[in-house]
């Protein structure tokens, strides 16, 4: 007797712990911008597929790539910008992508996925997910006049008003377009004489900043900052005296895009996550909430707010983008030349 109850309660227990492992949660790693998701579309995907997301944040691309290439995390899938993802898919970081997986891919615009061929051809690896310019953003009642160039980040009547960048291409970008040359050059002069110019400003500089400048602009802590431009949609809700610009001289046009990683160890929950993303109404929410313009035509035309759906911020007329040019990888040498660059800068 004794016997047959200690097989049942072993039985017991194993049917328990059995349905126990059964009803592990399946997870999705997830690497994302800081402040980039609706947290209730987050919380939606999780309802609906059953799914636990793990998410995690980075703060630059750079950031992103040094943990992924170290191999001290392991990701399902992560949404890097442009330059970075021409880098991830030569050097065979990323896996590419079952279309056939991926039927809400139909909802991003052809200008999207055609924006993409320099750093993607094909679209064999990436899907768009926002997009936008950088500019200036400045506090019309605490400067002189209309800001137009790049220039007014390296004037002395600015000093201690001046949010800048905490970024390597960024920071880069606005000294190398100002000067006159190519965000993409990989001349070791022309980057020589930008330094020279990021380290000037450096004294006229109240803070390096990324997702800081958008608080502090609204509290008008300072007058000018570099800003993405879906940064500055937001700001503009909440201080109407700030004024968005791309430069005269031009800037950077940027797309960010869902990639999965090689060693991703849950694809098929990481193309759902992809898919689900792509969904209009949940581009929407997304673009609602983060106010990142979305290469999403379909959700685009749920957009019931005109002067958003018109606004140049979100959605820039041609001439601007004229003017714009997208960042590329410039091998690896060049990169570091760079960073090495503006850690002199910083």
């Amino acid at each position: 007797m004794r016997k047959k109850l200690l097989f049942a309660a072993l039985l017991t227990l194993l049917c328990i712990l059995s349905f126990g492992c059964q009803s592990k949660k399946e997870k999705l790693y997830v690497y994302n911008w800081g402040e980039y998701i609706d947290p209730e579309v987050l919380e939606a995907f999780e309802e609906e597929y059953d799914i636990e997301v793990v998410y995690s944040t980075f703060d630059s691309n750079e950031e992103m790539y040094a943990k992924l290439h170290s191999g001290t995390a392991t990701y399902d899938v992560i949404c890097p910008s442009d330059y970075m993802i021409n880098r991830m898919a030569q050097e065979g970081l990323l896996q590419e992508l079952n279309k056939d997986n991926l039927p809400n891919l139909e909802n991003i615009g052809a200008e999207y996925m055609t924006s993409s061929q320099n750093f993607d051809p094909g679209n064999k690896y990436s899907v768009p997910y926002c997009w936008g310019t950088v500019g200036i953003l400045y506090n019309k009642t605490m400067v002189e006049g209309e800001i137009t160039s790049w220039g007014v980040l390296f004037d002395e009547t600015y000093k201690g008003q001046i949010l800048m960048i905490d970024s390597v291409r960024d920071a880069y970008m606005v000294a190398l377009t100002y000067l006159g040359y190519s965000q993409n050059t990989t001349n070791r002069d022309e980057i020589q004489e930008a330094t020279e110019l990021l380290h000037s400003q450096s004294s006229l500089v109240q803070a390096y900043v990324v997702d800081q400048v958008r608080d502090k602009m609204v509290g008008n802590e300072a007058a000018i900052g570099v800003i993405y431009s879906g940064e500055a949609i937001y700001t503009q809700r909440s201080n109407s005296d700030l004024v968005y610009v791309v430069p005269e001289e031009g800037s950077n046009v940027w797309i960010d895009s869902w990639v999965i990683p090689k060693d991703a160890k849950n694809v098929s929950a990481a193309e759902k996550w992809i898919d689900y993303m792509c969904r209009p109404e949940v581009a929407l929410k997304n673009f609602d909430y983060i106010t990142y313009s979305t290469p999403n035509a379909a959700a685009k035309e749920l957009i019931t707010d005109e002067d958003i759906k018109n606004s140049l911020i979100a959605f820039p007329d041609e001439a601007t983008l004229a003017r714009c040019e997208t960042f590329q990888y410039l091998g690896e040498e060049n990169e570091h030349y760079y960073l090495d660059e503006w850690a002199k800068v910083k």
